[in-house]
């Protein structure tokens, strides 16, 4: 890599993101040295485009093919990831492959199997409020011929909200705009994972803020599964209900993408090698140009002269934009992605197949004398791509995760000693469940949980006008842990016993 010092500024933004540290300023002038193995990161943060890429391999130079980058790992040098190194010519991995003993001692103390599952549940429990008062019900059992308690209540929960996760490469409406329900603000888009975007709704803020009870409305009928309209400011209306298919815009969405337009490119590789010269997979994030991609290049394609639109990320690969058309992406006739074809390179009667990342829209072409594009049917070739892509692709459906910072009630309610539960729990001695269903408890400070609504029975939330969330809760541990952290002993009552109650009450 080269600087143009008529160019460069030194304003040093190549400095702080170079991952080899290979850039140093002089006289106000980026300078590279010989750590340098042309990842292009100076390229990409350069705001006047003063790097300038040497192509050619340097003399004792390892391609690394790890990834779309390929570094170009001098003797004796790490790539930009920090992972391979150059041994002698040979590309090998800096770290050895570990065993499950290697991580014992970061991953922790495994759960005592006979705690991994209440012994009741807190659905229909009731509430420990005020603060201090025993959980509503301790149940106590043998489990593996450990005494095992179950602590449960039916928790309010101001720090709570919803994940919901929604398939779909449909364009929502701009990171960070607000989730309005009923025309009040209850949360924002968060962000976009693979194939589904992300609603964050509720949380403190929202929740103590002038639309809160309109907040633990939505988050609680979210959890329990009711189906809901949403819409997003400046974006698209919704309808949501987990476990189902989303409507966006009046559409309902059959198909999750099978992944980013590379990804197809990867994951279908020897197909598409033989369903057109060129395939183009159009994409918000990252539309591929298969004859350019290490994919289509490791399988022996060459470059067919078409040019994309979009902005490159590395060969192959585009960064895409965001849009109502195909893929996400603004581009409504699927021509209007390609920028221009070189037919230096190109010839009459080449085919170019364009799809998206579902398959659900694709046409194919072929690139006439002038270099025009003229639409053909899909050959049988292409048809079994097509049919291959849509395939893999799965139902696109509507998600949940619960999230909640257990506060005085719940706590209390276990023990005298919260400090002593919390420890507990992070030490794996006591687990936590809501309504019988497995949780994820964050790491660091206090007992923050995240749980699949879908495996929480419907119904099983509720809200109050506080405005707060409720959620069934339990913890469940060893009798004798129980004991050391201040349990509650007075109101242990055996799981038999409770049974007995509840059979007469029900009768």
């Amino acid at each position: 890599m080269k600087i143009d010092l008529e160019k460069c500024t030194g304003c040093g933004l190549c400095v702080l993101d170079c991952p080899k540290k290979a850039i140093t300023l002089k006289d106000k002038k980026a300078i590279v040295g010989e750590e340098c193995v042309e990842c292009g990161a100076c390229l990409k943060v350069c705001p006047v485009d003063a790097p300038i890429s040497d192509d050619k391999p340097k003399p004792g130079c390892v391609t690394c093919g790890a990834c779309p980058i390929n570094c170009q790992i001098p003797p004796g040098k790490m790539g930009a990831c920090h992972r391979y190194h150059n041994r002698d010519g040979e590309l090998v991995r800096g770290v050895s492959l570990h065993f499950a003993e290697d991580v014992s001692d970061i991953v922790g103390p495994r759960p005592d199997p006979s705690i991994q599952k209440p012994l009741i549940t807190a659905i229909g429990a009731g509430t420990t409020y005020p603060d201090y008062r025993p959980a509503p019900f301790v149940g106590k059992d043998k489990v593996d011929e450990v005494d095992v308690v179950t602590s449960v209540s039916e928790v309010p929960l101001s720090y709570s909200g919803i994940k919901i996760k929604i398939d779909t490469d449909l364009t929502l409406g701009e990171e960070r705009s607000p989730v309005l329900f009923e025309k009040r603000e209850v949360g924002h888009l968060c962000t976009e994972e693979y194939g589904s975007k992300i609603l964050s709704i509720g949380g403190i803020n929202q929740l103590t803020g002038k639309h809160g009870i309109a907040t633990a409305r939505c988050v609680s009928e979210l959890a329990n599964r009711h189906r809901l309209n949403l819409r997003i400011e400046g974006g698209a209306r919704l309808k949501v209900q987990v476990g189902q298919a989303p409507v966006v815009n009046g559409e309902l969405v059959e198909k999750m993408r099978v992944g980013c337009g590379s990804a197809t490119a990867g994951l279908f590789a020897p197909v598409i090698k033989e369903a057109a010269d060129e395939v183009i997979v159009i994409d918000s994030h990252i539309t591929s140009l298969f004859t350019e991609h290490t994919a289509g290049t490791y399988l022996g394609k060459t470059s067919s002269g078409v040019h994309l639109k979009f902005r490159m990320s590395t060969p192959g690969r585009y960064f895409g934009e965001h849009g109502d058309g195909w893929g996400g992406t603004p581009i409504k006739d699927p021509r209007d992605i390609v920028d221009s074809i070189d037919m230096h390179i190109a010839h009459p009667g080449m085919t170019i197949l364009i799809t998206e990342t579902t398959g659900q829209r694709v046409a194919m072409f072929r690139v006439t004398k002038g270099g025009g594009l003229e639409e053909i049917a899909l050959s049988p070739k292409a048809q079994e791509l097509i049919e291959l892509i849509q395939n893999h692709c799965e139902p696109s459906r509507v998600s949940g995760i619960y999230v909640g910072g257990s506060g005085g009630s719940f706590r209390a309610g276990v023990s005298s000693y919260p400090i002593k539960l919390t420890r507990a729990v992070h030490g794996n001695r006591a687990i936590i469940t809501v309504g019988g269903a497995p949780t994820y408890v964050l790491p660091g400070g206090g007992i923050d949980f995240l749980v699949d609504v879908e495996k929480v029975k419907a119904g099983a939330f509720a809200w109050i006008p506080t405005p707060a969330t409720v959620a069934p809760i339990e913890v469940t541990m060893r009798f004798a842990d129980y004991r050391e952290i201040g349990g509650h002993l007075g109101s242990i009552k055996s799981v038999r016993t409770l049974r007995e109650h509840f059979n007469r009450t029900k009768s």
